[in-house]
């Protein structure tokens, strides 16, 4: 019985295992940067939320990897191998029925938290399918369109669920931060395919960075820390943490003209990716100090 019941322990943490690889790499891109979008947005945030937010974002973020990850597996072989399709912990058929089954999973939890969640994780789900299915994601535009709004519609989802009684809706300044951040993320997600360029040539992805590797560096340096500043405008951000984040933006945005490894723009990813948390703290800077 007891070795019964160790296998299946061991059985059971492998799958969980196995769904966690999936969104692994998202972590801090999104995972991290939307449940923070998501406290500091909301209207009348609720801390009894937190876990709710983090599942929320997590199950959709895994339905969107699984159908991102089942459309190139041989991609995987050389740019991330230990992702669950080329590491064999499962195979094609099975991932793409969980990738179905979750579908259902998504809209019935969202509709617990409103009308305007279940159309977002909607929309979500039909971004998704263009971008992986109908390959929205083979074209640059297309790419960065599909992936700022998708993104836009998990913060929004997000910041609802994170929400609490009458607040279960986006009111005009959680608008405006999530309007900003998808115009922001538009303008700047490329600095992830700068780790993925090898990958990204290998298969003949066009991204801004395959195609115009020169532009898409000197737009890094240059809209980073522009975008740093302006956001410090919007939001109202006093001297000080103003001149901090124009600062740390500035030198993630230089990062990615002067190092140029495989190496260097993973860590410059990482950076970017910490930059644009902090810019999501941005509206609940401006709702804890003006806010009535």
């Amino acid at each position: 019985m007891l070795s019964q019941a160790l296998d299946s322990g061991r059985r059971i943490g492998g799958h969980i295992m196995t769904l966690f690889l999936f969104t692994k790499s998202d972590v801090l891109t999104t995972l991290l940067p939307v449940t923070l979008f998501a406290l500091a947005n909301a209207p009348h945030p609720h801390t009894t939320r937190i876990l709710d937010i983090i599942i929320w974002i997590w199950i959709h973020l895994l339905k969107f990897d699984i159908s991102n990850q089942i459309q190139d597996p041989e991609e995987d072989k050389r740019n991330k191998p230990d992702r669950p399709l080329p590491a064999g912990r499962i195979t094609a058929q099975n991932a793409t029925d969980v990738r179905w089954l979750l579908v259902p999973v998504c809209l019935m939890f969202s509709a617990m938290y409103g009308r305007q969640t279940l159309a977002f994780s909607a929309c979500f789900e039909a971004l998704s399918i263009w971008y992986n299915e109908f390959g929205g994601h083979k074209a640059g535009i297309s790419k960065n369109v599909l992936t700022a709004v998708g993104y836009t519609c998990l913060e929004a989802g997000a910041t609802i669920v994170a929400g609490s009684g009458s607040s279960l809706c986006l009111d005009s300044i959680s608008a405006r931060a999530v309007a900003l951040s998808c115009v922001v993320f538009a303008t700047t997600l490329h600095a992830q395919d700068f780790k993925d360029e090898e990958g990204d040539r290998f298969i003949g992805r066009r991204t801004l960075v395959t195609l115009f590797p020169t532009f898409a560096r000197i737009s890094m340096v240059i809209g980073v820390p522009l975008w740093s500043f302006l956001l410090s405008r919007l939001w109202n951000v006093d001297l000080v943490c103003s001149v901090a984040f124009i600062v740390y933006g500035t030198i993630v945005g230089g990062r990615f003209m002067v190092y140029r490894t495989a190496s260097a723009h993973k860590q410059s990813c990482k950076l970017y990716s910490l930059w644009f948390a902090l810019a999501h703290l941005l509206p609940g800077y401006w709702r804890f100090f003006y806010s009535t």
